[in-house]
């Protein structure tokens, strides 16, 4: 295991967290589901740059790719929703 600190990744890690909270918050406040989705994803793709930075993602590269599908999956359910929402 090869633990390097990357800029980027941790970056991109540190940034993920705060829309993970932005998200949660926006659920808490406007009891708004789809801020919920969005901060959720965005949180397992935290989780993949956690592991990139830890060095096991070579390890676990299926499991990884699984996840970011996850998170991909859930911002696309966000945004039809909220499209279906303001057509109406």
């Amino acid at each position: 295991m090869a633990f390097a600190i990357d800029t980027v990744q941790s970056l991109n890690l540190v940034l993920c967290v705060a829309i993970l909270a932005l998200g949660y918050w926006g659920y808490k406040v406007k009891n708004n589901k789809m801020s919920l989705f969005v901060g959720i994803a965005f949180g397992l793709f935290g989780f993949s740059h956690l592991v990139n930075i830890l060095g096991y993602a070579a390890k676990l590269e299926s499991i990884l790719i699984i996840v970011r599908l996850i998170g991909y999956l859930i911002v696309v359910f966000a945004l039809y929703k909220l499209g279906i929402k303001n057509k109406k």
